[in-house]
């Protein structure tokens, strides 16, 4: 089976989740704090020769299977997205750096304006399969450059 369809939907239920675990109030005696577990994206993409680099920060707490940061890129007026590769994560409660490359279709972006979605995940061993559980997701407007 190929990566990306279980990208997609690992993604989207990450996205479902978020957003129930967005709308439940905070207690309130619960002080704010740094999350455990975070990724991030940087302002700035890199564009050249068809190729798309992404990058950013993570921090997760250990896991039972491989982690990994995949990423994902859309035009800001747009529901396509290209997924732009995906990264093994380290899992130690330490910030690290990620970077995914890979190519989008010819003409599919711009330098310029784009929206990128950063998802840590986890394969977790499930029997005979792999249960994709979803560790942090980040989304961010950015800036596509050349070069």
């Amino acid at each position: 089976m190929s990566v990306r369809p279980v990208l997609g939907v690992a993604a989207g239920s990450a996205l479902l989740l978020l957003g129930f675990a967005a709308a439940a109030p905070a207690p309130a005696s619960a002080a704010p704090s740094a999350p455990a577990e975070y990724v991030t994206v940087d302002k700035e993409g890199r564009m050249a020769d068809g190729s798309v680099t992404l990058s950013g920060t993570y921090r997760c707490l250990d896991g039972d299977g491989p982690v990994l940061v995949s990423s994902s890129v859309s035009r800001p007026s747009s529901d396509v997205h290209y997924s732009v590769g995906g990264a093994q994560a380290v899992c130690d409660g330490k910030e690290h750096r990620w970077e995914n490359s890979g190519t989008v279709p010819a003409g599919a972006l711009e330098a310029g304006r784009a929206h990128v979605e950063a998802t840590l995940f986890e394969l977790r061993p499930d029997g005979l399969l792999l249960v994709p559980v979803f560790h942090a997701v980040g989304n961010r407007d950015i800036t596509l450059v050349q070069g």
